[in-house]
């Protein structure tokens, strides 16, 4: 997500040689595939909670709806520009905030908005729930228990100490280069919390999952960036800190809480025309940060994929189906679940 200019560039031009070459072999103009299926391409823009609502999605779309799935992966800026030109029909995931030419994009009708997937995703300053309120099953007894609020933390360096500078605590931060890490670091200095706080950059987020997790198992006390929907914030119970409501006008100077982004599921508006009934179910799909965290928790703990990822999901959330799709279609995808 922002690294080096020459990695992007690199990045990208493989991208758009991957998405000419899909294009080219399987004429997505053209929307009939293997056996007079109709063709789906979905956008894989990389990150794992777009994978599984893809998984979801194929599986049922396969099982109900005869549709011959494919992913295509890339960056945010080549899937999108993918989803836009036809040569990528669904995009399960756009984070409609975090594309500049999204509204204009729907006005014109380029892409078809049909669903919210989910709309209360967060991102901030999280802390363990034990080191507020303690776990008597773990044996473990608050160490903040008034913590609630990032300007709160300010009380606390001694809880969250910095094993390599004692004297102070240890904040660990978004990663450098992500838009979000400019926020957290004028956050830092805006609640003072420089004066006893380090800011850490943990380098990846796989570092910064490691970090948590570790302090997790261990019943650590750690004040970390995070978000959702990811698997850490399904399966630890982390407390999001409160701040100030969000104010576009505050955000940048880290004085407001992160905004939550509406996650639509879209469609060329061409492939949109041509799968009625497809497009259909899509307009009824929609989830929450909490059960997508929930399937990517699934993942982590039992090595799963996401192909058997979605079948456990659809297992475990039944109901869905009956919210989604006409009881007909509901039963086929029982049928498959049950093969």
């Amino acid at each position: 997500m922002r690294k080096g200019s020459f990695l992007y560039i690199l990045c990208a031009t493989l991208s758009i040689l991957v998405l000419m070459t899909v294009s080219a072999c399987n004429g997505n103009s053209d929307s009939s595939g293997a056996g007079g299926k109709i063709k789906v391409v979905f956008g894989d823009p990389g990150w794992d909670s777009v994978k599984i609502h893809d998984a979801v999605a194929m599986f049922i779309g396969e099982a109900a709806y005869d549709i011959d799935a494919e992913e295509v992966s890339g960056s945010t800026a080549v899937t999108y520009s993918g989803l836009k030109s036809g040569d990528i029909d669904v995009y399960m995931e756009t984070w409609s905030n975090n594309i500049a030419t999204y509204d204009e994009d729907v006005e014109d009708g380029i892409i078809k908005e049909l669903s919210v997937n989910y709309d209360d995703n967060a991102q901030g300053l999280y802390v363990p729930s034990y080191v507020i309120e303690g776990d008597s099953s773990r044996g473990i007894k608050a160490s903040a228990p008034d913590l609630k609020t990032v300007a709160d933390l300010k009380k606390y360096s001694s809880v969250f100490k910095d094993p390599d500078d004692p004297g102070k605590g240890r904040i660990y931060g978004a990663m450098s280069g992500w838009e979000v890490d400019e926020v957290m670091r004028a956050k830092y200095e805006y609640y003072g919390l420089d004066s006893n706080y380090n800011y850490v950059d943990p380098g990846s987020d796989s570092a910064l999952a490691a970090a948590i997790a570790s302090a997790y198992e261990k019943g650590e006390a750690i004040v970390a960036y995070y978000w959702t929907p990811t698997w850490i914030t399904g399966k630890y119970d982390l407390v999001l800190l409160g701040d100030n409501p969000y104010d576009a006008a505050d955000y940048e100077k880290g004085a407001c809480a992160c905004p939550s982004v509406r996650v639509t599921v879209c469609a060329n508006s061409a492939f949109y025309e041509e799968a009625p009934e497809f497009c259909e179910f899509l307009s009824k799909y929609q989830t929450s940060s909490d059960l997508t965290a929930e399937a990517l928790a699934y993942i982590n703990d039992n090595d799963a994929s996401y192909e058997d990822a979605a079948k456990w999901f659809l297992h475990q959330h039944d109901d869905l189906l009956d919210q989604w799709l006409p009881g007909d279609k509901a039963q086929l995808v029982r049928e498959a679940l049950a093969e």
